[in-house]
């Protein structure tokens, strides 16, 4: 078919039904592979693009949908397939009924994508595509209707947003909206840009260009716009413990005094003026413990000038055991309850609290304390002229929920992550968290220092930059100064006004005019 420059020619030209379910199985590929640790940030837009080709190709809403599900399996399929090590190797849970379980909620968490994908065909028919104008309004419409997808992910159900499209662009050149928009702002720019890139097809000459000048704008403006908005509060020195346990004996009761004994050691002889565990770093909740074998942890720190935050389990069978980091502050009386105590609130579904109706199904994995309470308290932690705000695990992937800490002149100056990820093995997980890590950073211009069993143990700047990191897998104290800030980012300052609520809004308000629209048309 001959294309005149500035001609539109017949949208969706049928090709071979499997060459569509292709495109999307490649484009779902691209994600992947766009995140950490391969951080291919251009390919998450090129992914993007390949779904948009392949739903212009498809034949009706159904088979859009199915393509938008294709294209979510095979992402999330390859970007979450670590959790099987969780429920296999050390949850004791079958191999064909860990790697089912695994399927079964790329599967299900993919249905966001098939509604979105099948939205879109359905309000913006071939028919409604064949301009280059028509077409610019069908890119929007695609990135309203994927920005609701992965809004409805990190938010229902308790919420997964692992690896939502907008960490791709930690670096590159959307990563200047962070601190306006944050990450599903990003993501929504992203997915404006490469359905404008997959609408060019098969467009050409001037038709193509019109399509790709208004996204080449919004990265010239992302660049143009201001970027700083805090200020330093002067540095600290702190020293983030990587203890290095293996999973599988982290609760082995054989191996609890040599865990401790190694733990002490390492509080003992770390330099900073702070220093961090990972989470549930003590091998036992602290009130099993003995006040004298608590003594000794925090002995060191009586004297001198040294601060820790030490990630162990609050509580006791009545009143239930709490995910925590205590804080203990240069010669303060050690006793526990007069520490102070910050308690994970956003409990991971299946491995922190069990779902109503799911107790057969946790019954079939070996975890320890899989059943806890939530924390309320968000109060921070004040050492060495710094403020620091505990985020234990992947409750750091939710800034809208502890966006409130870092606004204001009393807010947080230093976010401080402590995790295990050993759960998950090594490969991907660690370096996908610390991404996430560094859009948090980019969100609020906060440094966030990260202590971790197995990694990724580091700090990052505020500026998302990681400027210090333990290789995984060694037991090893990273000795750094971080440098604490203060101030308001836009993005901070709309969140903790509206929440995502805005990005819901305008989402369904663009696509509400468009449904208005083609009935007044």
């Amino acid at each position: 078919m001959q294309v005149v420059a500035g001609a539109a020619p017949r949208d969706g030209a049928a090709g071979p039904r499997w060459l569509g379910g292709l495109l999307a199985i490649a484009g779902g590929l691209a994600q992947t592979a766009s995140l950490a640790p391969l951080s291919w940030w251009p390919l998450q837009i090129l992914g993007i693009a390949l779904l948009v080709i392949a739903l212009q190709q498809a034949e009706g809403v159904r088979r859009s949908a199915g393509l938008g599900w294709l294209f979510g399996v095979s992402w999330l399929g390859s970007g979450l397939w670590w959790l099987y090590i969780s429920l296999h190797d050390f949850g004791g849970m079958a191999a064909p009924l860990a790697a089912l379980a695994v399927a079964v909620l790329a599967a299900a968490l993919s249905l966001y994508y098939a509604l979105a994908a099948a939205s879109w065909a359905w309000l913006t028919r071939s028919a409604a595509r064949r301009t280059p104008a028509a077409r610019m309004a069908a890119a929007a419409a695609f990135a309203a209707c994927w920005t609701l997808a992965e809004l409805a992910r990190g938010a229902w159900f308790t919420g997964f947003p692992w690896g939502a499209g907008g960490y791709a662009h930690t670096t590159g050149l959307l990563a200047f909206w962070a601190p306006w928009i944050g990450v599903y702002g990003i993501g929504a720019l992203a997915a404006w840009i490469g359905a404008c890139l997959g609408l060019t097809f098969p467009f050409a000459g001037r038709a193509a260009v019109g399509l790709l000048v208004p996204p080449l704008l919004v990265i010239s403006l992302g660049a143009a716009l201001p970027h700083t908005f805090t200020r330093s509060t002067g540095s600290v020195t702190v020293s983030l413990l990587q203890t290095n346990v293996p999973q599988d004996l982290k609760f082995d009761p054989a191996e609890a005094a040599i865990n401790l004994a190694a733990l002490i050691e390492n509080l003992e002889s770390a330099k900073g003026r702070i220093v961090v565990t990972p989470e549930s770093a003590l091998p036992v909740p602290l009130s099993f413990m003995p006040a004298a074998q608590w003594a000794t942890v925090v002995a060191s720190f009586r004297t001198g000038e040294r601060a820790a935050l030490i990630g162990t389990f609050l509580g006791n069978d009545e009143v239930g055991y709490m995910n925590s980091m205590v804080g203990v502050l240069p010669g303060q009386d050690a006793a526990p309850q007069a520490l102070y105590s910050y308690g994970k609130r956003h409990l991971l579904p299946f491995g922190e609290f069990v779902p109503i109706g799911f107790k057969w199904f946790v019954a079939l994995m070996n975890i320890p304390l899989g059943d806890q309470e939530h924390g309320q308290s968000e109060a921070l932690f004040d050492v060495a002229g710094q403020r620091l705000r505990p985020l234990i695990c992947y409750e750091d992937l939710f800034g809208e929920d502890f966006v409130g800490s870092v606004l204001g002149a009393e807010s947080a100056t230093v976010l401080v992550n402590a995790s295990n990820l050993a759960w998950f093995g090594h490969r991907m997980v660690q370096d996908q968290h610390l991404q996430f890590s560094r859009m948090r950073a980019l969100e609020f211009q906060r440094p966030v220092i990260r202590a971790t069993n197995t990694g990724a143990t580091a700090v990052v700047d505020h500026q998302g930059r990681v400027g210090a990191r333990l290789p995984a897998l060694v037991r090893r104290t990273l000795e750094a100064s971080v440098e604490g800030r203060r101030g308001d980012t836009p993005y901070a300052r709309w969140l903790v006004w509206a929440g995502l609520w805005p990005l819901w809004l305008a989402c369904f308000g663009l696509l509400g005019a468009i449904v208005l629209r083609r009935r007044l048309g």
